[in-house]
């Protein structure tokens, strides 16, 4: 009895029950087996304090490698493979036989640009004047006849000798084709009688050798192309007889005598 007297004594809740229960009245029993309402304190603060490691706190400063890392077979760079042929370096020039062809290229290349603008320019006034039919065997061989007055100065008879060239090839089997420079004194009759005051200037002659309309200057290539097929189809007339274009006076003549007289140029 006194070892459970004392044990009750060490015992708060013990103290309690032992000096009895002294409730006032309305309050509520509580049983010893019960346990004790918790009370709620608004108030209360619960603070939290964090302890650091003071080792783990310090800063870590990096260690830069040993020398002897660098040597280190892990760490090594293999610059072999970086290496670079002398033929990576510098391309190799090319060789006689490549400097040979492009050279043959080259001379072929110019030749044919050559031929292109040659016959795209077609033939100069004094190629068609050398191919040209003498006046006097075209107004007699029965065939209708273009005479064309020109001068090697008049820039339009240049510009016009490529059309002219084409369209003879196309009608050189039904038409005659003659050419007369104005320069030459030796057609000053024929100047007058075709009424010659600019070219290049155009008649278009029957098979009698009568002209049967006139073209001045340059004028589209169609016009002659119609006058031409009147003309190879024995037709009475040209549907374009008076048409005037841009066109060279023969204020500019340079007139020079000419020793052949079977001379047309």
């Amino acid at each position: 009895m006194v070892v459970s007297m004392a044990y009750v004594a060490s015992c708060p809740l013990g103290r309690l029950y032992a000096r009895g229960p002294s409730l006032r009245p309305g309050t509520r029993r509580w049983s010893a087996t019960a346990p004790l309402p918790l009370l709620e304190n608004p108030r209360r603060t619960t603070l939290l304090r964090c302890e650091v490691n003071s080792e783990s706190a310090k800063p870590t400063v990096a260690t830069p490698p040993l020398a002897e890392d660098y040597t280190s077979p892990t760490n090594s760079i293999n610059y072999s493979n970086f290496s670079m042929s002398q033929s990576e370096l510098f391309p190799s020039l090319p060789n006689k036989s490549i400097n040979r062809r492009i050279a043959l290229t080259s001379v072929v290349a110019a030749f044919g640009l050559f031929l292109s603008s040659r016959l795209e320019l077609g033939v100069s006034l004094k190629d068609l004047s050398a191919i040209s039919m003498t006046y006097e065997e075209a107004i007699s061989n029965g065939k209708p006849t273009v005479l064309e007055f020109y001068a090697d100065w008049c820039e339009v008879c240049r510009e016009l000798a490529p059309d002219i060239a084409k369209v003879e090839q196309q009608y050189k089997d039904r038409v005659n084709f003659v050419m007369l420079n104005v320069d030459n004194t030796k057609w000053e009759q024929e100047l007058d009688e075709f009424g010659v005051e600019g070219i290049p200037h155009f008649s278009f002659l029957d098979r009698n050798g009568n002209e049967e309309g006139n073209m001045v200057g340059r004028l589209p290539k169609q016009y002659l192309l119609e006058n031409l097929e009147a003309l190879a189809n024995g037709a009475s007339s040209v549907p374009h007889a008076r048409v005037v274009g841009r066109y060279s006076s023969t204020e500019f003549r340079n007139v020079h005598e000419v020793t052949d007289p079977r001379s047309h140029g």
